[in-house]
């Protein structure tokens, strides 16, 4: 079976279409410029000197993607960019303003290990603290709290740790779906009884569909 495109290259190809819109205009700007304009936009920070000398010269070989793959490198590309992006799809109000979860993490984990991005929906996979942080817990966002309260750097993998739900939330393995079945939510999403909102919010986030519109 064909692999999927994984999370980290689906970021990337949306970045890019961005920034072929936004440089689009500037048809005078320098490789410098894009390189810089490109990294702000990925990272949210100013690059360092050499950071910008790297992309400069991506830029300047005609590989944009590179020097996107180069910003997407910055710590804040995990703990700002793909947490704003993610964080909607955890609750229903889709609001970007809510604490680090175990299902915003996997899915950042997911993306910045380029895992087969089918495991978001189907895998036995969890992303959580290394040593030195809480305990995973299925019933409180501790681990998380405190990893997002010492702004650690979600894109280190001694940091940010790959594991299994079913080694830590007693489910079995062919029990597990990704995200679906995270702490996070199932607290948002399994409500009065039914799995439709579950089912509705994630086609919403994983399939740009809403329920509504299925039919048509």
């Amino acid at each position: 079976m064909m692999r999927v495109n994984t999370g980290r290259f689906l970021v990337a190809a949306a970045v890019s279409a961005v920034l072929a819109c936004g440089v689009s205009g500037q048809a005078f700007a320098g490789a410098r410029e894009q390189a810089k304009r490109i990294h702000d936009r990925i990272a949210g920070v100013p690059p360092s000197t050499a950071t910008l000398d790297a992309m400069e010269a991506k830029v300047s070989s005609g590989d944009a993607a590179g020097a996107a793959r180069i910003a997407m490198t910055a710590p804040s590309f995990y703990t700002t960019t793909l947490k704003n992006w993610i964080t909607p799809w955890t609750n229903r109000d889709q609001s970007v303003f809510q604490p680090l979860n175990d299902y915003t993490a996997t899915v950042i984990g997911i993306v910045r290990d380029d895992i087969d991005y089918r495991q978001v929906l189907s895998g036995d996979i969890l992303y959580i603290g290394g040593s030195g942080f809480p305990a995973y817990s299925p019933t409180d966002n501790n681990l998380y709290q405190a990893l997002e309260d010492q702004d650690v750097n979600l894109g280190d993998t001694t940091k940010l740790v790959a594991s299994t739900q079913s080694g830590h939330t007693g489910l079995p393995p062919e029990a597990t779906a990704g995200i679906m079945t995270t702490r996070a939510a199932a607290q948002s999403f399994f409500i009065n009884g039914t799995n439709r909102a579950m089912f509705r919010f994630t086609l919403m986030s994983q399939m740009c569909r809403d329920m509504s519109r299925c039919s048509t």
